[in-house]
């Protein structure tokens, strides 16, 4: 009877040392990952938005790095070089 009850208490702090130890950092770096992805999409969304309003190249794009989270977000004078850069490229 101690040894079931032991292979019991063994397989529940097993369970939950894999639950709360690896699946669950598992599936909150997956859907970091995701809500990271789905920021950029919907940087994309909104630039192209903003453009098919009529609003002038750079403005858009500004609408765009507004939605980004603020650790990615360029700074406005680096978007300003990189989009200068990217006029004389032409």
């Amino acid at each position: 009877m101690g040894e079931m009850i032991a292979h019991a208490l063994v397989g529940t702090f097993l369970g939950i040392l894999l639950g709360y130890g690896f699946v669950s950092p598992l599936a909150s770096y997956i859907e970091r990952q995701a809500k990271e992805a789905e920021k950029m999409l919907q940087c994309i969304r909104i630039t192209l938005l903003a453009s098919l309003h009529g609003y002038a190249p750079q403005l858009a794009v500004e609408f765009g790095r507004k939605a980004l989270f603020a650790a990615e977000r360029p700074s406005f004078t680096e978007l300003e070089e990189y989009v200068r850069g990217c006029e004389k490229g032409r």
